[in-house]
C-alpha cells in the first residue's frame, strides 16, 4: 500500500522534451525507478523531514514574497513530477540569505537560498538546482546517511517509525540525535561524494525529461565554482570538487547522446519573477 497525492494538472508547466525520443525516455525510466514504499515508511520519513525542515528554517528565515514562492513551487513541481517518488508531495521555499546553497530534507522539503537564485541566469538553471535536490529525496540520501529506516532492521538500524512512536526518553533522545546528525550533514559535514554525484546524475536526467536545457546544471556549477572567500570555502567543504562534478556531468550528457541537445531555458521568465528580490 502506498501514499499517493495527485498533483494538479495546472501546476505542470513543462511538457516532455521536444528533442528527447522514446529511447531516451526509456533510459530515464530505467534510471529513476519508482520504488514501492510502505505507508509507515513514508509517514515516518515525512515526520523526520518536517522536523529537519523546521531546524533549517530556524537557521535561515524564509523569503516571504508570495509571488516568488508560487513561482518556485511551480518550477519545482514540474520537475518533481518526473522523479520517482509519486507518493511525496514536494514543497519548495526560498531562504532569505545571501549564502549560495540549496538543501533537501526527507519527505520532499526543498530549499534554495536567495543568494543561489541571484546567481542564476535562466529558469533552466533554477530547475536544475531543484532537480538535484529532488534527487537527494528520491534516493533517500539523508535517511541512509543517518542510518535510519522506516522500520527496525535485522542489521540494527533504528526504525524511524519506532523512534517517532516511542514515548520513552531513549527514543526521544535518539530521534533528536538523528535530527542533529542530519543538520550537521547539511551545514557542516556534507553528504558522501557518491551521493552528490548521484544527485547530479539523477537530477540531470529529471531536468532533461522535464524539457529543460540538459546543460543547465553544468552551466550553473561552472559559475558557482568561481565564487571566492567564505562562500567558496563552505561549498568546497560540503561538496565534491567542482571539476569532478562538471566532468561527470559531461560524461553523462555524452553517454545519453545529449551533448548537442537543447531545451527550454526561459531566461526572461526567471528574471521577471526575480525582479522584486534582485
Amino acid at each position: 500500500m502506498r501514499l499517493r497525492q495527485l498533483l494538479p494538472i495546472a501546476l505542470l508547466m513543462a511538457a516532455a522534451p521536444l528533442y528527447a525520443g522514446q529511447d531516451f525516455r526509456t533510459r530515464v525510466n530505467n534510471e529513476v525507478i519508482d520504488v514501492e514504499d510502505l505507508v509507515e515508511d513514508v509517514k515516518a520519513e515525512l515526520a523526520f523531514g518536517r522536523e529537519l525542515a523546521a531546524r533549517i528554517l530556524g537557521m535561515h528565515p524564509i523569503q516571504r514574497d508570495q509571488a516568488l514562492r508560487r513561482y518556485i513551487n511551480l518550477v519545482g513541481t514540474a520537475v518533481a513530477v518526473h522523479g520517482s517518488r509519486s507518493e511525496i508531495d514536494y514543497q519548495f521555499a526560498v531562504l532569505d540569505t545571501e549564502e549560495v546553497n540549496a538543501y533537501a530534507a526527507p519527505g520532499g522539503y526543498i530549499f534554495v537560498t536567495l543568494g543561489a537564485l541571484k546567481l542564476m541566469k535562466d529558469e533552466a538553471e533554477l530547475a536544475a538546482v531543484l532537480a538535484h535536490e529532488v534527487a537527494h529525496v528520491t534516493e533517500k540520501h539523508i535517511v541512509k546517511a543517518v542510518k535510519l529506516q522506516g522500520q527496525d532492521t535485522e542489521a540494527g538500524s533504528l526504525g524511524l517509525a519506532h523512534l517517532l512512536g516511542g514515548a520513552s526518553d531513549p527514543a526521544r533522545i535518539a530521534f533528536a540525535q538523528a535530527i542533529d546528525q542530519a543538520v550537521n550533514i547539511l551545514f557542516e559535514q556534507g553528504l558522501e561524494r557518491d551521493d552528490e554525484y548521484e544527485a547530479d546524475r539523477v537530477g540531470t536526467l529529471i531536468l532533461t525529461a522535464t524539457g529543460y536545457d540538459p546543460h543547465a546544471l553544468h552551466r550553473y556549477l561552472d559559475r558557482v565554482r568561481l565564487l571566492k572567500g567564505d562562500q567558496a570555502a563552505i561549498l568546497t567543504h560540503t561538496h565534491p570538487p567542482f571539476s569532478e562534478r562538471l566532468s561527470r556531468i559531461d560524461a553523462l550528457l555524452t553517454e545519453e547522446g545529449l551533448s548537442d541537445a537543447t531545451g527550454l531555458t526561459l531566461a526572461d521568465r526567471l528574471n521577471k519573477n526575480l525582479e522584486g528580490v534582485r
